[in-house]
């Protein structure tokens, strides 16, 4: 049994951390969780959580199932799930997609923001209620 239980240990995905004073450039893909604390220049994917922290800059594009910026961000951002950006965190660049967007109070988003409906609320709305906008003729 204990051995068993071990394996199970080894194969559980563990964080990936970029510490403080650490300048890294390329591209980053895992299946776990990651935090940056330092630089990171590049294209990060995940299907985790990627945290940029509150002393972190990152010049990347970011792909994965949750993003929180606390530091800054000069890319796109693209979350399955939950967009966070506190009240340190800046960032410069466009939301391509996100579920749901949250920005606190001194949070900074200079760019554009695009959210969609998850497939099965889209089908539930679809004919529901369409909007014409009708231009006035002033003369």
């Amino acid at each position: 049994m204990s051995r068993s239980k071990s394996s199970k240990k080894n194969t559980a995905p563990t964080d990936s951390l970029i510490g403080r004073g650490t300048e890294v450039e390329g591209a980053l893909a895992c299946q776990a969780n990651v935090r940056i604390e330092g630089k990171f220049n590049g294209v990060i994917e995940s299907t985790a959580c990627v945290t940029v922290g509150e002393h972190a800059e990152a010049r990347s594009d970011i792909s994965a199932r949750e993003v929180v910026i606390a530091g800054k961000v000069y890319g796109d951002v693209q979350a399955e799930g939950r967009l966070t950006i506190t009240s340190t965190g800046q960032m410069f660049g466009n939301v391509l997609a996100a579920a749901s967007l949250v920005i606190a109070e001194g949070g900074i988003l200079n760019g554009s923001s695009k959210m969609e409906p998850k497939q099965d609320e889209r089908q539930d709305t679809a004919g529901a209620g369409e909007v014409h906008l009708l231009e006035s003729e002033a003369g």
